[in-house]
């Protein structure tokens, strides 16, 4: 059973389809010849679906993948001081490593006060993770994107685990990764409103990326976002968590979306309580199941969550809590089974 669809989901049958048509245009779609131009067709032709699938009206750079898309996004950006929210993916703090950190609330939200202060600068570039991927909590980009745009500033929202599950927020550049939404791994975009925006580094997509472009993963990523349905996981397969939940804080757990701003379905912190996440994440994978402690870039390392500690989290919660995520293959059954597991091994 396989529940950390955060870290990185199935591909879809649609997907294995559309990249097995691509590697049959096997030109290079920057060569001039008539395979090349062959091959520049379907790529244009997957740019402009996924933009449409996306509700997208600016422009797409593809990459290989969300990490590629901000350190593109925060390295070439025309914009002044670099601002990130204290909750941001690992790939954003190591792209930005002297960007000022913004600080969040106790349920996760950012501190909007500290930001209007902070964003008080010539041009600044604000980055903030749409849904936080350890936590599922979703930020309010709306009210974020008001205040940077105020201000005169643009704003980078890192939709990794929303792209393709939930429409996009209003900002200036988003990340995407396909492998998030049951695309193939290694291919993700940087979405952006205007070119102007950022400064060109040479090379193939419109000279803002160097590397032959992905012609199998493009047709693979876009086929996997037209096959996502609305709701991106149906309420009824999610049902168990509902009696799950109860449960968990009868018997003195933790359920982390109950101190969360706005919580989102698809991604489930839990503590245990008297077992640490690293002991549950191996008894759990004893019992058949799949699921993660924290983000899997960081889940090897033994730190503390650096989201739970920006949010306050008590460090004994914190270090008895583990990430379950959902995605387009999760069935009831295996959702039921996980809460079956969950209660076994609190009671262990």
């Amino acid at each position: 059973m396989y529940l950390d669809h955060a870290a990185t989901s199935p591909l879809r049958p649609e997907a294995r389809e559309a990249m097995e048509r691509g590697f049959r245009i096997w030109a290079n779609p920057s060569s001039p010849h008539a395979e090349g131009r062959k091959a520049r067709a379907a790529l244009e032709d997957a740019r402009e679906r996924i933009k449409a699938a996306l509700g997208w009206d600016g422009e797409l750079i593809f990459t290989s993948g969300a990490s590629e898309a901000a350190a593109l996004a925060l390295g070439h950006a025309n914009a002044g001081a670099r601002l990130v929210s204290a909750v941001e993916h690992d790939a954003v703090l190591k792209a930005a490593p002297d960007a000022e950190r913004l600080p969040v609330l106790a349920d996760g939200a950012l501190d909007l006060e500290v930001q209007r202060e902070a964003v008080q600068r010539e041009n600044p570039l604000v980055a903030v993770q749409h849904v936080n991927s350890e936590t599922g909590n979703r930020q309010d980009l709306t009210r974020i994107c008001e205040i940077v745009r105020e201000a005169g500033g643009l704003l980078l929202a890192d939709c990794a685990q929303s792209a393709g599950k939930m429409p996009l927020p209003p900002c200036d550049m988003a990340v995407i990764s396909a492998h998030k939404f049951g695309g193939p791994i290694g291919l993700g975009a940087l979405l952006v409103r205007d070119f102007a925006m950022l400064k060109p580094t040479g090379g193939h997509e419109r000279g803002y990326r160097r590397g032959t472009e992905n012609l199998p993963g493009a047709l693979g990523m876009v086929a996997a976002l037209e096959a996502a349905s609305t709701p991106y996981v149906s309420p009824e397969v999610l049902e168990p968590l509902e009696q799950l939940s109860e449960q968990v804080r009868a018997g003195g757990g933790n359920w982390l979306a109950d101190r969360l701003a706005d919580p989102t379905p698809y991604i489930c912190a839990i503590a245990m309580p008297n077992m640490s996440a690293t002991a549950q994440v191996m008894r759990f994978d004893m019992a058949g199941i799949a699921v993660s402690q924290g983000s899997a870039c960081s889940s090897g390392t033994m730190k503390t969550s650096h989201v739970l500690e920006a949010m306050l989290v008590e460090p004994e919660v914190a270090a008895n809590s583990i990430r379950v995520s959902f995605g387009w293959n999760t069935t009831r059954a295996e959702v039921e089974r996980f809460a079956e597991v969950w209660l076994e091994l609190a009671k262990a």
